[in-house]
């Protein structure tokens, strides 16, 4: 029997450790590479071909739904699935729309994270049962989130701004220049009618997307 071959791509490497070992334990699958952010999760891909990539979003660097978008664009066969800490509507509505095919929270059980994988290398779309939820009760009641006109480097930046970094940290967390960086902060007040970072953090409480 072939097992299906995973790559993990998480900067943290107690994660790794923890999802290579519930991975390995199973008879049909096996985790064949892993990577530390978005940039390496690529290489690795081209280069080990996996069945299945695991996939975080927030890292350091381009960041994982950039990643989805490259590992796409060289593959569209890729099967990508998402497990990512944030538990809002807007991030997993993101990845699907780059292309990924599932999205779990890093506090599922570790049996879901098992089917989902399964899922997912069969090709099929696979959502933590709250986050699909969440994302019904937001199509049902119409309502637009006013982050969604953003791209996704707007989207990442947005994020890292309402979180309080400054320019210049986010410049060296995703290896922009300041000025690329100042570019997108423009964009997104402009989009988002919003004057300070004050005002951006309080439109991403509004969202759902950090806490108040």
């Amino acid at each position: 029997m072939s097992k299906i071959k995973v790559l993990l791509v998480d900067d943290h490497a107690v994660v790794r450790m923890g999802f290579r070992m519930l991975i390995n334990a199973e008879v049909d699958m096996e985790v064949i590479g892993e990577a530390e952010s978005g940039e390496l999760g690529i290489k690795s891909y081209k280069e080990l071909l996996p069945n299945l990539v695991i996939m975080d979003i927030t890292m350091p660097g381009i960041g994982g739904i950039e990643a989805i978008d490259r590992i796409l664009a060289n593959d569209k066969n890729a099967r990508i699935l998402v497990l990512s800490a944030h538990e809002d509507s807007v991030h997993p509505k993101r990845v699907l729309k780059a292309g990924a095919l599932g999205y779990l929270t890093k506090r599922s059980a570790a049996e879901e994270l098992i089917k989902a994988i399964r899922a997912v290398h069969s090709g099929k779309k696979y959502l933590e049962a709250s986050i699909a939820q969440q994302m019904a009760i937001t199509n049902i009641s119409g309502e637009n989130n006013p982050v969604e006109v953003l791209s996704d480097r707007e989207f990442e930046v947005f994020i890292a701004l309402a979180k309080g970094k400054s320019t210049n940290e986010i410049a060296d967390t995703m290896c922009l220049s300041p000025r690329t960086v100042g570019t997108h902060l423009y964009n997104i007040k402009q989009k988002l009618n919003a004057n300070n970072s004050a005002e951006i953090a309080l439109i991403a409480i509004r969202c759902g997307l950090m806490e108040p």
